[in-house]
Formats: C-alpha cells, sequence, structure tokens
C-alpha cells in the first residue's frame, strides 16, 4: 500500500495542477472542436444574411409585373409556373395589356374582346385565328390575329385581295362560295396556261423585329378535276420592295403525284436548295405550302414605305385547272 501511495503521489504535481497528460488530452479535444464551432458560427452568420437580403420573391407584386412585362406572353406563361408569387404578377392586367396591340389604325380590337375583365383572357382570344379580325377596306378581304407565343400579328388576305392571272372574267379564274372559307368565297381556276400568283402586304403592318413566312392556302378540285397541278416546274418566293431578282426561289409541288409527275419532261424538280418542297394538310382542311421567308424588319426610326411580295408560278405553259385558291397567310416564325 505505501508503494501504491507512493506511486499516485508520483503521478500528480506537487502544487495540485492538471498532470500533463490530461492536459494535451484537453489540448486536443479543444482544438479537435475549434472547426465545428467555426462552422456553426459561420451558418449562422449566413442565414442572418439571408435572412437580410432581399429575394426576387419577396419583391412587391407591381415590381414583379414591370419586370414580366419586358418580355414574351410565352415567357409571362412559364413565370405563373414559378410560384404562387410570381403567378400573381404574371396574371395581372399590366402584363397582359401590353401585350395587346393599341389602336393604331392597322389592328383594331373588337367590342367583345374589351369588354372582357382580364387582359389575359382578352390576348388569349385574339389569338384565335378562327375569330380573326378584319381589317382594312370593308371587303373584309385582309384578317389579322395574334400568335400565341410572340405577340406578333398574323395575316391572311383573300384570294379577292391576291393578284391573278388572266382575272378578266369567267375564262380563268371564278369567285365561288366554299363552306371552309372565312372571307366566304375562293377563286376556282377554271383553265389557264399561264398561272401567277402574288400576294402584296406593306411592310408597316407586320411585327417589327419578327422573321415572317408566307404561305399559300389552298385545295384542288377532287380527283379528275384537276390538271398540271402535280408537275415539278412550280417555284415561290418572298421579296421585299418586290425585287424578284434577289428573291430566293424555291421548287413546290401544289399535288405531289409521282406517277404524273414522271410525265413532265419540262426540267424542274428542284429550288436553289435542291429539293421540292411539299403541302401539309391543316386542321382546317385546308392544304398549306410555304411560299419563303423575311428576315425582321427595321426597329428604330420610320421604316421607308416597302411590301412584302409573295409569289407563286408556274413556269410550263400548259393547261392548267382546279386549284382552289383560299389565300396567303403571313406568320411569324419561332
Amino acid at each position: 500500500m505505501p508503494c501504491r501511495a507512493g506511486s499516485t503521489q508520483h503521478r500528480t504535481s506537487r502544487d495540485g495542477e492538471t498532470p500533463p497528460v490530461r492536459f494535451a488530452v484537453d489540448l486536443v479535444v479543444t482544438r479537435a472542436s475549434e472547426p465545428r464551432a467555426m462552422a456553426a458560427a459561420a451558418a449562422a452568420e449566413g442565414r442572418q444574411q439571408q435572412e437580410q437580403e432581399t429575394r426576387v420573391c419577396d419583391l412587391p407584386e407591381e415590381c414583379l409585373a414591370l419586370a414580366i412585362a419586358l418580355t414574351s406572353p410565352r415567357d409571362a406563361s412559364r413565370c405563373a409556373a414559378v410560384s404562387p408569387a410570381f403567378r400573381a404578377a404574371a396574371d395581372s392586367d399590366h402584363v397582359w395589356q401590353r401585350f395587346i396591340p393599341t389602336d393604331d389604325g392597322s389592328f383594331l380590337l373588337p367590342g367583345a374582346e374589351k369588354k372582357r375583365k382580364k387582359k389575359k383572357d382578352a390576348y388569349l382570344g385574339l389569338c384565335d385565328a378562327a375569330s380573326a379580325v378584319a381589317v382594312g377596306d370593308d371587303d373584309g378581304g385582309c384578317w389579322v390575329w395574334l400568335d400565341r407565343a410572340t405577340g406578333a400579328r398574323c395575316y391572311a388576305l383573300s384570294a379577292r385581295r391576291l393578284s391573278l392571272p388572266w382575272d378578266d372574267g369567267e375564262f380563268s379564274w371564278r369567285f365561288t362560295p366554299h363552306p371552309l372559307s372565312r372571307f366566304g368565297e375562293v377563286a376556282e381556276l377554271v383553265e389557264c396556261t399561264c398561272l401567277d400568283i402574288y400576294g402584296r402586304l406593306p411592310t408597316a403592318a407586320l411585327t417589327p423585329a419578327t422573321p415572317y413566312a408566307a404561305y399559300l392556302i389552298y385545295d384542288t378540285a377532287p380527283e379528275g378535276q384537276h390538271r398540271g397541278l402535280s408537275f415539278l416546274d412550280q417555284e415561290t418566293s418572298v421579296s421585299l420592295g418586290g425585287s424578284m431578282a434577289a428573291a430566293a426561289r424555291h421548287a413546290v409541288c401544289l399535288r405531289p403525284d409521282d406517277a404524273e409527275a414522271r410525265k413532265f419532261r419540262g426540267g424542274g424538280g428542284g429550288g436553289e436548295d435542291g429539293q421540292v418542297r411539299r403541302p401539309r394538310r391543316r386542321e382546317d382542311g385546308w392544304w398549306e405550302m410555304e411560299m419563303g421567308r423575311l428576315p425582321s424588319t427595321a426597329t428604330g426610326g420610320e421604316p421607308e414605305p416597302q411590301e412584302v411580295v409573295a409569289s407563286f408560278e408556274a413556269l410550263g405553259w400548259y393547261p392548267k385547272r382546279g386549284l382552289i385558291l383560299h389565300g396567303i397567310e403571313f406568320r411569324p416564325l419561332h
């Protein structure tokens, strides 16, 4: 026992201080806990800064609406899915009022749309091509509506607004009612040898800084009642200011028929890109052929008065009949 007491006394310092081994252990524990304490302090400071910072969702609804109104209808619809705060701002009248064209003489907001309580509903109503608005002369030959994604203006010209060959009587063309026509009537090709179609629209009517494409809207008579519409010598183009020489020309075929096309020996068969464009059938029952594209128009200053000219031409002089022409549409590209 004296030996153990002496041993204990040997491990304890004379003045009662902590033994060196215990001191070293405490020092290691303290140093090891310092990074965790520093990390916890930094996290607390970060949370405090986040609480003090203003997030986008914390902005007033009016500020969010001002920012969203500078985008496009498509982006505004996407913003509505971000959060409830964004939805309230994105659906506000301030945003959608900016997307509705003002009454500047080329676009008249219908009375039915003016009475809608929500500007978003009024905008969506103007994007329905079936409910397009007649503008210009009282003949109802030009209709306009809005592209839903961009808000750009779309135009449809009736057959009476187009320049047609030999349009001097029943010999070549005749205008007849059609149940699928928004204009009430179409131009039916009776018989001709020279087939040229031109549609013109002032560039001032188009939405600035927006690329456009022109489309020929048509149908054909039943099998056996059409002729000369399947040959590969048909071309389309879209030009600015009527300069057809500088316009790109595209080979098209109104009624593709490989068997009848093989009978053709007049050349053709490909435009500048070597491809023959074919039409597509639309949901409203009409055929649609892209005629060409127009780059975006200038945005600054007073633009010089010009016209966009879309043309279709069959190069061969042979009998043609059975084309039912509805019109030409100008629509923005996405």
